[in-house]
């Protein structure tokens, strides 16, 4: 009885083990924690997008890795492009911005 308590005491150990890696981070995927607060990130930029009145935030595309923020899209102006990356950069936990806007 106590060798078969030793061997499931063993076993949950390594299940949890097993488990407890498969979350971790890599450089192509992130963990849970990391994804929930780039998704945290991304909702905070395209909120305070929507509220500056003269872009148009329903054509700009917003996503978040590690804290790297990429925006992509088309807009009117340069001066459009320079307030979006301004926007995105003073979002707490953003840690830089990837500019792919485009120019109507």
């Amino acid at each position: 009885m106590k060798s078969l308590t030793k061997l499931f005491s063993a076993f949950l150990v390594a299940l949890t083990l097993l488990v407890s890696a498969g979350c971790a981070s890599t450089n192509r995927h992130e963990g849970t924690g990391e994804y929930i607060d780039d998704s945290v990130i991304t909702t905070k930029v395209k909120a305070m997008l929507f509220d500056e009145p003269n872009l148009r935030s329903g054509q700009i595309n917003v996503e978040t890795f590690k804290g790297i923020v990429q925006l992509s899209g088309f807009v009117s102006s340069q001066a459009d492009i320079n307030r979006a990356v301004e926007i995105a950069r003073n979002v707490k936990g953003v840690t830089s911005v990837k500019n792919d806007m485009r120019l109507k």
